[in-house]
């Protein structure tokens, strides 16, 4: 039964070292969150952060209730989130791929706010939890957590999310810092072809899985 109030207190610091893990740069998501920290400092980094992590967040709690639901979800529909997903990276590589003189100087960069880039929040949660990998992974790494501790209650649910959370936005907020404070080695010239190769990561990350299906269905 899921009535206890209080969470394990192992739960804390296993959340937290997964939330580091799942936004570590792996995929081309948390890549897409790293080069609008180079593209736009500090916040643009951070608001893409906040968005994924809020995903991670979403598919996290899912888990915690139910691991065995989730992944039954994910089998069931894996179509479906694959071609959203992989058809949204598609769409957002090319953008980023043709995109010109987006990149803030340090100075204007400096002025600007998280609300400035507020619209990237909810564009990055959409893109987490409609790519596959991510679900995939965080199913994964919520096994391996098992081996550590159990989430049995409502509490340890939550604790975990929260948790998670925690280390995702640790994680953002020191990879935003840490970027912003080298990015003004870098100007158009660079920026673009930054844009251009993560544009082509992104975009190729979502062929290969829109093309998965297709190789199926033939």
């Amino acid at each position: 039964m899921l009535t206890s109030l209080v969470p394990n207190p192992l739960i804390i610091p296993v959340g937290f070292i997964m939330g580091v893990l799942i936004a570590l740069p792996i995929g081309p998501i948390n890549l897409l969150a790293l080069q609008r920290a180079a593209e736009r400092g500090f916040f643009g980094g951070l608001a893409a952060g906040i968005g994924i992590l809020l995903g991670d967040a979403l598919l996290a709690l899912i888990a915690a209730f139910s691991v065995k639901a989730l992944s039954g979800a994910v089998t069931h529909y894996r179509g479906v989130i694959q071609i959203i997903g992989g058809v949204a990276l598609i769409v957002s590589g090319t953008k980023l791929f043709f995109s010109r003189n987006t990149f803030r100087d340090v100075h204007e960069a400096a002025n600007a706010t998280l609300a400035d880039y507020a619209w990237d929040i909810p564009k990055h949660l959409v893109l987490t939890i409609t790519n596959p990998g991510a679900v995939l992974a965080l199913i994964a790494i919520f096994g391996a957590a098992s081996t550590f501790v159990e989430v049995a209650t409502r509490a340890d649910a939550i604790a975990i999310t929260l948790a998670i959370m925690a280390g995702s936005f640790v994680y953002w907020l020191i990879a935003s810092h840490l970027i912003n404070r080298v990015r003004h080695r870098l100007d158009n010239n660079s920026m673009t072809r930054i844009n251009q190769v993560a544009g082509l990561l992104l975009a190729g990350a979502g062929a290969v899985l829109v093309g998965e299906l297709v190789w199926k269905a033939l």
